[in-house]
């Protein structure tokens, strides 16, 4: 919990204790479930919370926007996302069922309110639209761009420095992909953000529709 407060300060007592809590909830779901792997979970704070905090680092979503978080995993980032943004919608997609689990008992517990989350492909989520998509190691950035592109919605929303489109977390050499993507994203290194090894080669992927 100590990296999260060496870049962020300003919390509410309700968001202190939220992120406070994330430690022993994951560690008792990853006894029945294993989400996050076993030498991970000592260093869920960095690797996978604060790693999750770099959007909000970059962008400041406003209040009402709409995101979705395709692949989430045990859910990351939406999930601490989600207790960063509480007036900002999230909803958590995954394909496997019991990860989806994971990711409703944590919210549950946490008492997020601004968070809803489906089993489900992304290929067949069709009555919703959203803002923002985020996702996080999740495919190819040309196959995150495809299948994202039937969820956004036609308006923008207002926003620090992104307005509306794909924020992708990937790390290690992105040349080819980017390449063959056929886009133009904008790529921001997280080690200049947050100084930390655990961080070198990682960077946040950003494509405005």
């Amino acid at each position: 919990m100590d990296i999260i407060l060496k870049y962020f300060s300003d919390f509410t007592p309700a968001q202190l204790a939220q992120f406070e809590a994330l430690k022993g909830l994951y560690s008792e779901w990853n006894e029945k479930i294993n989400v996050i792997s076993r030498k991970d979970i000592d260093q869920l704070y960095e690797k996978h919370v604060l790693h999750s905090l770099s959007i909000a680092a970059i962008a400041d979503f406003a209040p009402g926007t709409q995101i979705i978080d395709l692949g989430t995993g045990g859910g990351f980032p939406g999930i601490p996302l989600a207790i960063f943004f509480p007036e900002v919608q999230f909803h958590l997609v995954d394909s496997i069922g019991k990860k989806i689990k994971v990711v409703e008992g944590v919210a549950e517990s946490l008492g997020l309110k601004n968070v809803t989350a489906a089993h489900s492909r992304i290929e067949d989520i069709k009555n919703r639209k959203f803002d923002i998509v985020v996702s996080r190691a999740v495919a190819p950035l040309g196959d995150l761009w495809r299948w994202s592109k039937h969820l956004m919605k036609k308006s923008t929303v207002p926003g620090k420095q992104f307005e509306k489109g794909l924020i992708c977390l990937k790390g290690g050499d992105l040349a080819q992909e980017i390449s063959e993507s056929g886009l133009k994203p904008r790529l921001i290194d997280i080690y200049d953000i947050f100084p930390e090894e655990s961080f070198k080669e990682k960077y946040i992927v950003m494509a405005k529709f």
